[in-house]
This record gives structure tokens, sequence and C-alpha cells, in this order.
């Protein structure tokens, strides 16, 4: 509550005073009417039409002020279970696994402030955090919120994740969000392939009651036994898409500094990149945690590219537009996969085993990660569909 909170409110419930409803709100004139017969109405279904609320609204959507309200009439009675949902808006989603996951931009599950303009910064993901973002006695808090943000606000084309809290307690997270439909839970700190089974097991029992796509799941890697096991942990499940990292707690856990240059955690990442190929799924890369350095973005973007990571965490929006670019491929490396691949076609259509580009013999390996770097390109804009018709025009043009 005060002046400076905007898209948000707070909400009192006292059991035994005189009931009925306060409402003091920023937009009273225009929505007055209409927040007060949703906190009746939401009242009345948790079980609590008798109780005195009050309300200070600093112009929260109705999602808000009703996960509010259901958090503070469970904290004045813990005895009462049931929840109240608003209507959902937002169609349950299909998990797709493989898609482009360049960027994934962490929003505190407990600041719904933050989540209101998220998909207009065009992230390829978003991830709603239940973990270290949200203070421990805010748990419950933030779980109502992002339930309710599943329900009814629209991220855009962005991915929808939730990072739930470290188990137990996450799977307490699942009962809540997951019949809300998230296309991918991140499991933070996993140690053995274990707690991915868990997970998974908890995900396909509630999916399965909701009548709903069990979500797709990605592992964090955030200690020295975690980065041990990786392998296993991308193998754990067929449900496992992606495989990150979170290097604030990997170097806290070695007892380092994390630095720029990266020395302390490269045998980490690399790790994590073999194993999530290994495995057939997507190496993401961690976050990097000064917003301010445009350049060291860029470099550490580069750096993971580099590495063989298709993906990076964002905290700041301003962050999201610098890693799509720096993961985007190059003039040079477009030109040069497109003739690679074409070279392949010519060799496949004459029947010939052996793929040449000028004196130079070409492997297997070679033209799959052209391929690879032509289907992002398509992907991206920066190669047309036909891109094959067009080279043969120039080279025509060229011959002419």
């Amino acid at each position: 509550m005060g002046d400076d909170v905007r898209s948000d409110c707070w909400v009192r419930v006292t059991f035994g005073d005189e009931p009925g409803i306060q409402l003091n709100s920023r937009v009273e004139v225009f929505y007055g009417e209409s927040i007060r017969s949703l906190a009746s109405e939401a009242a009345e279904a948790l079980g609590a039409a008798g109780a005195s609320i009050q309300i200070e609204d600093g112009g929260a959507l109705s999602w808000v002020i009703a996960a509010r309200l259901e958090a503070a009439v469970k904290a004045a009675d813990p005895g009462i279970v049931d929840s109240y949902l608003p209507e959902r808006t937002i169609p349950h989603r299909t998990p797709v696994a493989d898609r482009l996951r360049r960027s994934r931009l962490y929003l505190p599950g407990n600041t719904p402030r933050f989540m209101l303009n998220a998909g207009l910064h065009a992230p390829d993901g978003i991830i709603l955090d239940l973990e270290d973002s949200v203070a421990p006695t805010r748990k419950k808090q933030a779980r109502l919120l992002v339930r309710n943000a599943l329900r009814c606000h629209d991220f855009g084309p962005a991915e929808v994740m939730v990072r739930i809290n470290q188990l137990p307690l996450g799977l307490e997270d699942l009962e809540v969000i997951l019949p809300e439909g998230p296309e991918i839970i991140l499991i933070p700190k996993v140690e053995n392939p274990e707690q991915v089974r868990e997970v998974e097991a908890a995900c396909s029992s509630i999916a399965d009651k909701a009548g709903i796509s069990p979500p797709l799941l990605m592992p964090i890697i955030e200690s020295g036994r975690g980065a041990w096991l990786a392998l296993d942990i991308a193998e754990a499940s067929p449900q496992v898409a992606a495989l990150t990292i979170g290097l604030e707690d990997y170097t806290a856990d070695l007892g380092v500094e994390r630095t720029a240059e990266g020395r302390e955690s490269f045998w980490a990442r690399a790790q994590l990149v073999n194993a999530a190929r290994a495995a057939g799924i997507q190496p993401i890369d961690t976050v990097f945690s000064d917003v301010d350095d445009v350049e060291g973005l860029r470099a550490s973007v580069l750096e993971a590219k580099a590495l063989g990571f298709v993906g990076k965490g964002c905290i700041h929006p301003r962050q999201i537009r610098i890693i799509h670019d720096a993961f985007a491929p190059t003039t040079s490396e477009i030109e040069k996969a497109t003739k690679i691949v074409e070279a392949f076609d010519l060799a496949r259509s004459r029947g010939e085993g052996v793929v040449a580009l000028g004196s130079k013999m070409i492997d297997p390996p070679v033209v799959q990660r052209a391929q690879r770097t032509v289907d992002l390109a398509v992907t991206l804009g920066l190669l047309g569909q036909n891109w094959r018709e067009r080279e043969a025009e120039k080279e025509e043009a060229s011959d002419a």
C-alpha cells in the first residue's frame, strides 16, 4: 500500500468485526462498483461473506484484486481451503518442445505490475517466479497471483513458464498453478534425476485430473553435484525440453566468487551443453546480472553461443533485444551455411556420397550445423522460405 503503488492493492480481512467492504481506490470513480461487486462475490465463494474487508487499491486489475483478497481471507482463517477462481480469459496453452528459447524474462511472482506489459517486450519466454524473487512470507500470495495470471493475463506469443520452489514446497506450487496450463515448469536446484521424476509424476497426475497436457520441464543446475550428474538429469524424463544453469548458487556451492570472465564456471557450463546435446534437448545459459552493462551482456551472449548454448536468461526487458541480436546468425554465417546446404543437396541429387564445396570436403556434421543455421535464419526472417530459388536466380544472372 502507499501513494507509489501501481497496479496492485492491499487487502485486510477481519472476522468478528462489523461485516462490510471499505474501499479506497485510485480509480473509484470508474471502477468502484465493480471492485465492490468482485470483493463481495469472492468473499461469498470463499465462505467469508460475514467478514470485514478493507481494500486500498492502486489500480489493480480484477485478477490481482481477487488473488490478494483470497490470500487475505486464508491468512485471517487458515481453515478456509476453498478457492475463488476468476473467469478464465486465456485458453490453456499447448507445450511445444522444439521452439525458440533465446530469451526468457524472469518476473517476480508477487509483483503483478511487472507482469502487465511483459509480453510487449517480446521475449521468447516469460518466467513467473515463485522461488528466489519471492520472500518466504509471501510464497502463498505469489502462488495465487501466478495462478490468476495464468488464467487471465495475455502474455502474447511468449512461452509461459513457472519456476516453482525447491522440493517439497514446489509440489504444493504445482497443485495450485498447474491446472492453469503453464507450458514449462522450471525445477530449481536439481541435484539428481529422482527430483525430475518426482516433479514429472506430480505434473502428470495433476494434468490428468485437469484434463490438460502435462507441461514440459526445465531443470536448473545450481550445484557441483547437479553439474556432475547433468546427463542423468537431462535424460530423467521425456518431458525435459531444456537444461539450464544458475551460476549464483553454483559458485556459492563451490565457495568461489562469480566473475565476469567465468573461468570458475567454464567446466559446469561446458558439461551442461554436452549433457543437453547428448540428451537431444536445448542448453540454456544463465542470466547476466548487470543490467547496465550492455557490452558485457553482448560479449556474454556471444561466448554462450560459441559454447553451444541456444538461449539466456533475462532479469530486465532491456536485455531481450541484445540477446536476440547476438544469438541470431550473422550475414556471413548465413551465406556460408546456404552454400554448404546447396552443395549437399546437389551431391545428393547426383547420387554422390561425397560432398564438396570448392576444393574442400564437407563432413555430415558440418552439413547438420549449416542446416540448423539456415533453419534459424528462416525462422527469424533473416532468410526467405524460398531462399533456394533466389540463390538459383542469382547464379543464373551471374552466368548470364
